[in-house]
């Protein structure tokens, strides 16, 4: 049997507050392919995006594991964790967090150059592959919301990552361009051998995945 490429073991995520500990979800268990395009569904505040970054390792888990080709994601020390997300993930954000000072074309360039590689014909094909041909010298104020939406997909994906997570990232597009995106992100999957796993509330968006799962605060089971 061929080992998954994202393996999520009963992982459980709390908050400690005021009003003492606040789970957010428990017994959480994901298998993802190479090549598999998974789309996650789920109420506001279930802890969808939370899930997202538990698995990149962006925020800490409070039992079960994660395993990333292999490697437990949350065992490793710091700088290995930074290195496992520079060479085999791509996050698309909800926020964009692109940076305000470099134009679109070194916004989107940034892990590749993080890799110690540069391929300018590689930053426009994924610029092209968006929507935003012509577009690499403006600065991100230059840029509408739904734009900025698809320098961070565009950025997320030119490195080749081994896995995507996506949070909501046709929230901010018409939608025309949410399927000029989606179409995107499956000729990762497809043609690169990527994993993705999609957070959305877009039924439209999810229908293009392979299979459509629901988050609840006890795990995860297949949508309606």
């Amino acid at each position: 049997m061929t080992v998954p490429l994202l393996q999520v073991e009963a992982i459980a995520k709390r908050y400690t507050g005021d009003g003492g500990v606040v789970p957010v979800f428990d017994g959480v268990s994901l298998q993802v392919q190479a090549g598999e395009f998974v789309a996650l569904l789920g109420e506001s505040g279930v802890g969808k995006s939370t899930l997202l970054n538990a698995i990149a390792g962006l925020d800490t888990i409070d039992a079960g594991r994660v395993l990333l080709d292999g490697e437990d994601v949350h065992a490793l020390p710091e700088p290995a964790q930074a290195r496992l997300r520079r060479e085999k993930l791509g996050f698309v954000f909800q926020a964009f967090h692109v940076l305000p000072h470099l134009r679109v074309h070194d916004n989107v360039a940034l892990p590749l150059k993080l890799l110690g590689r540069d391929d300018a014909a590689r930053v426009e094909a994924m610029l092209a592959a968006v929507g935003l041909e012509g577009l690499g010298h403006r600065l991100p104020q230059q840029l509408s919301g739904g734009q900025l939406q698809r320098v961070a997909i565009a950025r997320a994906l030119v490195h080749r990552p081994r896995l995507i997570l996506a949070d909501e990232p046709t929230g901010n597009l018409d939608p025309g361009t949410a399927e000029r995106v989606l179409d995107t992100l499956v000729a990762q999957v497809r043609h690169e051998g990527a994993a993705c796993v999609l957070v959305t509330h877009s039924r439209a968006a999810a229908a293009r995945a392979d299979r459509v799962l629901l988050l609840t605060p006890n795990g995860l089971r297949a949508a309606d």
